[in-house]
């Protein structure tokens, strides 16, 4: 067999999951959201292919960081202006939004360019136990 096999985006299943993130450390679950967005839990992954599994996350005010990063992790942005530089810390930052912390977190673990960016749109994360995507019979997911 001398010909390489790669598979077509048409034989690929959309998949939906849900993850409940109650008790879960960041990082740890950071990492495996990573692998099912990118697909590397298929025999039939390609690095420069999109995956079509959409991934559910609940309960994201309820995660566990371990260590002094409630109180030291800060998080910096820039609106480009002068002058337009925002420092917020953690602890701010899940009081205000939580879901962006766990967002964050799996979009660095991301690759940096298109594929990342559309890979990122796959990901659905809510604070609160509830999701409206019930139609859509999401598989739960036990990491």
């Amino acid at each position: 067999m001398r010909d390489t096999y790669i598979p077509s985006k048409s034989n690929d299943d959309q998949q939906w999951y849900l993850i409940d993130a109650k008790d879960k450390c960041l990082g740890r679950l950071a990492t495996e959201v990573s692998k099912l967005l990118r697909g590397k839990n298929k025999s039939s992954f390609t690095p420069g292919q999109k995956n079509n599994d959409h991934i559910i996350v609940i309960n994201a005010d309820k995660i566990i960081l371990t260590g002094k990063k409630i109180s030291q992790k800060i998080y910096f942005r820039h609106s480009g202006r002068p002058g337009g530089k925002t420092i917020e810390k953690l602890k701010d930052l899940k009081k205000r939004i939580p879901e962006r912390i766990v967002e964050k977190a799996i979009k660095g673990m991301l690759p940096k360019n298109r594929l990342g960016r559309q890979l990122f749109t796959q990901l659905r994360v809510y604070a609160q136990n509830s999701h409206p995507h019930l139609a859509q019979k999401p598989h739960l997911l036990e990491l």
